[in-house]
């Protein structure tokens, strides 16, 4: 989509040349299947509505000027019993009697950043209880065990619920464009499932209001659009917010792009995962179709529950990728020990090593040697790829899943090469590990040509995208199959201990061979994680920075090796461990605890191998620490967050009967036991630096579904004459 000015259409101004900007939170107009009013808190009066709301409300004048207790019903004391609460990010909802009918209503209100009161009105839909179906549909997304799973799943509730035509789980990628990845549908429909849809099907401005507002529905693609009166806010000056509200215009252009599609009416719910769009769960109908209050509220509880969901099978599958590796990584510590290299035991059986990442090559490039499994480029090709990554940014790992459009010196290499991820394995030049995935020539099934040039006219219906939405096929050149997350992990984590490894290797051979001891002392105090090294008589040759930091400036410079256990919180049990290793020729694995003169305790893994000779003589010890501060800290999280949870979803001041009451708890208790299960899996994860903010996120998400439930019960609570 071509950018051509940098102003910000109005509502309904935007072209296909502007319309990622359009604002669409400010449209001024409604839907009439409802009203609005606006209310000004200070005076209690009417200061803005929509054209219909006199008729709609069967009143006979008009709103403007009016107080809410002017109003003939109980709408200003339905609104009174919640007014005091935080109305800012989810709309409370009531039944109310307005008119001199006494006609019910479904009232939603809120209170925007700028002021004022927002009221939305509906008719009330009929009286449904949907906590069988609630409490059925929070135990299978609880029980689903992979992705695609889930998301099948998710569809056939939605469908089961809402009884749209068309039902489907839409992912978003990286790049923003997205793949329908399940489906529910009638028979005589043409399928989408598997198709892509481009990023600009639903510019930012969209996605931003998606997250915000997270249930959309769209009535009838042929409403007139019902004008707001004044335009103009009169306490502000300004158009009015009107990001929170259900009844909401759309875009002209969007509105359009639905009937190029042949499409009636839509229900939009936003997935959200990690605090981000996830993806939406889209339905659509060829007819018109409406939704009540309370079945669209079922439908943003599913879809936070199905949000934790997903944020709790992602984390597993990370978690996952590091068994393999800790198999790898003691099969390399044993052949230190006993063989003096680890090349042999990375290269042993290489199919573990390419299956980590599933890759179909992997190469070492070490000391300016390399070892190849699989389909790899040839020689010379490996060692300009590690001079090429050495000058690239050389984060913890490198990827790219189009080698030969991102450098084109190597689009030669695309047969075999087309997708790489690499990790450094020490600090020095075009020392890592390369894997490697071959071209992958395929087919994307678009849903219509997305490259189809437009006519860009003053008409909305020449302003669409693309009229044909019959399945476009595009071949892809160029590209690998895409790295995964899991994929990314497990690389990240071979690297990781390859670097450990290497360091380990290296201090071996300071132990062994003197005369580099100069070249490989500034390898080993440079390193990263903390290391000790002593000979077979404790004395300790080298230490780094990392190291003496962790003992702090206070602590007087250790010799000895022997003098190392009285600086950690357990001291018997680090002695009689270095003992075992130095005198009976053990490894030793554990955790240590540290505390420095500011009176931090920090948390530490440690590994310490005996260096043998070939005569199986012990000549040394080398100890490697790594930090699990942060591990223990997303653990004591997650203790907190399991302690915490219960007491902070408690439905609130709900008057209900017996049977409501546990009903609701019920509910209560699988949105609680889904969010205790996500905590755990993320916990368990390796992204340990935004452990903190995802159980933050899966927190908010339960508070954001128990609010939900609990204006359920105050819509569903039936005061005496409320029944219609």
């Amino acid at each position: 989509m071509i950018l051509r000015s940098s102003t910000e259409p109005a509502f309904g101004q935007a072209d296909l040349s502007n319309c990622e900007r359009e604002q669409i939170h400010l449209a001024g107009t409604i839907q009439p299947h409802g009203a609005l009013i606006v209310v000004d808190e200070s005076t209690n009066t009417i200061i803005q509505s929509s054209t219909n709301a006199a008729a709609f409300l069967n009143l006979t004048h008009d709103v403007i000027g009016m107080t809410l207790d002017d109003l003939e019903g109980d709408l200003a004391e339905r609104i009174q019993l919640h007014i005091d609460g935080d109305i800012h990010a989810i709309p409370v909802a009531v039944r109310c009697h307005v008119g001199k009918d006494n006609t019910a209503f479904d009232c939603l209100f809120h209170r925007p950043s700028e002021g004022g009161l927002i009221v939305e009105l509906e008719r009330a839909g009929p009286a449904v209880n949907h906590t069988a179906h609630l409490e059925e549909a929070l135990q299978t997304i609880v029980g689903a065990s992979s992705l695609q799973n889930l998301c099948e799943a998710s569809a056939k509730l939605f469908k089961k619920l809402t009884g749209y035509d068309r039902v489907m789980v839409y992912r978003f990628d990286s790049d923003g464009h997205g793949e329908v990845l399940a489906e529910e549908k009638e028979k005589a429909l043409e399928a989408f499932l598997g198709n892509r849809y481009p990023a600009s099907d639903i510019p930012q401005i969209a996605r931003r209001l998606y997250e915000k507002n997270r249930v959309r529905v769209l009535v009838d693609v042929d409403y007139q659009p019902v004008p707001v009166m004044p335009r103009l806010s009169p306490m502000t000056g300004r158009d009015l917010d009107m990001s929170l509200c259900g009844l909401r215009s759309m875009s002209p252009i969007h509105i359009q792009y639905l009937k190029n599609m042949g499409v009636g009416a839509t229900l939009v719910v936003s997935l959200m995962v990690g605090g981000k769009l996830w993806g939406l769960i889209a339905c659509h109908h060829y007819s018109v179709r409406h939704l009540h209050y309370e079945t669209r509220t079922v439908c943003e509880l599913l879809a936070e529950s199905i949000g934790t969901r997903l944020a709790a099978l992602e984390s597993f599958l990370l978690a996952q990728a590091e068994v393999p590796v800790r198999r790898l990584e003691q099969r390399m510590v044993s052949a230190i020990s006993r063989e003096g290299d680890w090349r042999s035991a990375l290269f042993e059986n290489p199919e573990t090593l390419l299956r980590a990442v599933d890759a179909e090559g992997v190469a070492l490039l070490f000391e300016d040697q390399i070892m190849t499994a699989g389909e790899v480029p040839g020689s010379q090709a490996l060692r300009d790829i590690g001079a090429w990554l050495d000058k690239t940014n050389r984060g913890t790992v490198v990827f790219s899943t189009s080698l030969g459009l991102d450098e084109p010196g190597f689009s030669y290499l695309t047969a075999v090469a087309s997708g790489i991820v690499a990790v450094p394995i020490s600090n020095m030049p075009s020392e890592c590990l390369i894997w490697f995935r071959p071209e992958r020539v395929r087919t994307v099934v678009w849903g219509g040509n997305p490259f189809k040039p437009v006519v860009i006219g003053d008409d909305p219906s020449d302003l669409s995208p693309r009229r044909s939405f019959a399945k476009w096929h595009q071949l892809v050149e160029g590209t690998s199959e895409p790295w995964t997350p899991a994929d990314l992990a497990a690389a990240r984590l071979i690297g990781e201990s390859l670097t450990d490894i290497v360091l380990q290797f290296r201090s071996v051979r300071l132990l062994i061979a003197q005369n580099q001891y100069q070249k490989f002392s500034r390898e080993v105090r440079a390193s990263n994680p903390p290391v000790v090294i002593a000979d077979a008589g404790g004395r300790i040759l080298i230490t780094n920075e990392q190291f003496q930091r962790l003992l702090g400036v206070s602590h007087p410079h250790v010799e000895m090796i022997g003098d190392l256990p009285m600086h950690f919180t357990d001291a018997e049990g680090v002695r009689q461990n270095l003992r075992e290793v130095l005198k009976h020729k053990r490894m030793w694995r554990g955790e240590v605890s540290i505390e420095n003169e500011l009176g931090e305790t920090r948390t530490l893994r440690v590994r310490a191998d005996p260096v043998f000779t070939p005569s199986d003589d012990v000549i040394g010890v080398v100890l490697l620490f790594t930090d699990l501060t942060e591990r223990k800290s997303a653990q004591a999280a997650r203790r907190r967050f399991q302690e915490s949870i219960v007491e902070l979803i408690q439905v609130g001041d709900v008057r209900l009967d017996s049977k409501e009451d546990v009903q609701y708890q019920r509910l209560v208790s699988s949105v609680v036991g889904n969010a205790q299960l996500a905590a755990l899996e993320i916990t368990d994860s390796l992204d340990l630096p935004h452990i903190p903010s995802l159980l933050g996120n899966v927190k908010a998400s339960v508070l954001r579904t128990t609010e939900l439930l609990e204006h359920l019960a105050w819509h569903s609570h039936r005061e005496p004459g409320d029944e219609d």
